[in-house]
């Protein structure tokens, strides 16, 4: 009974978030009126039954005393379950995303929600995918120790600031530092075989984190990474800006990153270009997986055709549904696959790393059950995801990096449709699900707290 009205609060909150995200508009993609992620996030839950486990919150306590706090001053937070058989000497760090703050009133905004405090964190979250605990749905990780680490800081755990006058700490760096000494105290120090992966601004975290996860580790023990729809590119949006570039420069300004980005990028490049993956992805050493969509669904809605690169609505139905598109709007998009595959050129030289960009219109692939495996998943050369990244971890494939043909040829995709204008979300694939949105109430808001009353 107590898993099942969790199970309902997580819902109902999810609800009322995409509602009010819905309702508000957008003023600039990427602050309070429009998150993408969060609708995003809600089809993921959208495909989860009841029965999935809920993995409880530990806060972690004495982080303050380092400074190591979310935006708010709260403490930061993680979600452990334990791995069992011959995974209980293996772990699965994933990073959780949910995009960044670029400006003070977007940070302020941030940390009265769930990505910039523990407060209005979940008591507890489902694992489905890479973080599944069956072998059904999981066949290589499910029995590792599996971690998810919350993402409260705003710039992708990078950062050691804070603004004064209106007490923001910008302390992501320090978090992923007591988080990981609270992982190897653990257990992870004696890890066998480790893991460090993430989603979306997650993704972008592990590529910028991935050599110091390396080093954290003993020499014996075998590390690799892992990035799920982190390759943000640099690309010109649809007025002919740059949209994702004004954001990023944003985001290292204001939480100041310039002295945590890699010196390596720094030296010959300026501090927003060191924020941009397709910078950074062929000098880490470590052995990286880059998992992404060619069509990147959030990319498409806040980097190439934000509200502010598009006034007058010309791509609001192109960009909720690729279906809508006409012949020079794909053709835009298809330019934007040739800058992907132009931005990964170098890195997949490296007989190491690995690859997977499928022709979909999808964002975030290993924490949905229906794209990460599932029968109906998503295939490149025959492979589900979970197939070709656990055939790159465990070495059972020379060479696994895979390219899709461009689209329409891909059938097996999960396409995400976002239509605000019909008030509802689908998953477009071999299947098909919709979900209508309900508007964000107090009569919702007191089913929460009835709801909530119970679990703590």
């Amino acid at each position: 009974m107590r898993s099942l009205l969790l199970w309902i609060a997580v819902v109902v909150c999810l609800l009322c978030s995409v509602a009010a995200v819905v309702q508000s508009g957008s003023s600039d993609g990427f602050g309070k009126p429009r998150d993408t992620e969060t609708a995003i996030s809600f089809l993921e839950y959208k495909l989860m039954a009841p029965s999935v486990p809920m993995i409880p919150l530990t806060l972690i306590h004495g982080a303050d005393s380092k400074g190591a706090v979310c935006l708010d001053g709260t403490l930061p937070g993680y979600h452990l379950d334990r791995g069992f058989g011959s995974g209980a000497n293996s772990w699965l760090i994933q990073l959780e995303g949910g995009g960044w703050c670029n400006n003070h009133r977007s940070c302020v905004y941030r940390k009265t929600s769930r990505r910039g405090s523990s407060k209005f964190m979940e008591k507890a979250l489902a694992f489905t995918g890479i973080l599944s605990n069956r072998s059904e749905e999981n066949p290589d990780f499910f029995n590792w120790n599996r971690i998810k680490l919350r993402y409260c800081d705003g710039a992708s755990f990078s950062g050691d600031s804070q603004d004064e006058s209106s007490q923001l700490f910008y302390r992501g760096q320090r978090i992923w530092q007591v988080a990981m000494e609270e992982f190897l105290s653990l257990g992870m120090k004696q890890a066998n075989q480790a893991l460090l992966s993430g989603c979306s601004a997650g993704g972008l975290a592990s590529i910028l984190h991935c050599d110091e996860f390396r080093e954290l580790l003993p020499s014996s023990t075998k590390v690799k990474c892992l990035s799920d729809a982190g390759m943000f590119l640099d690309s010109v949006d649809v007025s002919g800006g740059h949209s994702l570039r004004n954001m990023f420069q944003g985001v290292v300004t204001v939480q100041n990153l310039q002295k945590d980005l890699s010196s390596t990028c720094t030296n010959h490049l300026d501090p927003t270009s060191c924020f941009f993956p397709q910078n950074l992805v062929s000098d880490i050493k470590t052995p990286m997986f880059l998992l992404n969509t060619a069509y990147d669904s959030w990319q498409i809605q806040e980097s190439l055709a934000p509200p502010t690169a598009d006034p007058g609505g010309i791509w609001k139905a192109c960009k909720s549904d690729h279906s809508r598109c006409n012949s020079s709007q794909i053709q835009f998009f298809q330019e934007f696959r040739n800058q992907m595959l132009f931005a990964v050129n170098s890195f997949s030289n490296s007989d190491q790393n690995g690859l997977y960009i499928n022709s979909c219109f999808a964002h975030c692939q290993t924490e949905r059950q229906d794209t990460w495996f599932a029968q109906d998943s998503p295939q490149l050369n025959g492979k589900r995801v979970a197939e070709s990244v656990g055939d790159w971890y465990f070495d059972r494939a020379k060479n696994v990096k895979a390219i899709d043909c461009p689209y329409p040829c891909d059938t097996t995709c999960h396409n995400l449709i976002f239509d605000f204008d019909q008030s509802a979300i689908e998953i477009s694939a071999s299947s098909r699900f919709c979900f209508p949105l309900i508007r964000a109430s107090l009569v919702s808001l007191m089913l929460i707290k009835f709801i909530l009353q119970f679990l703590v």
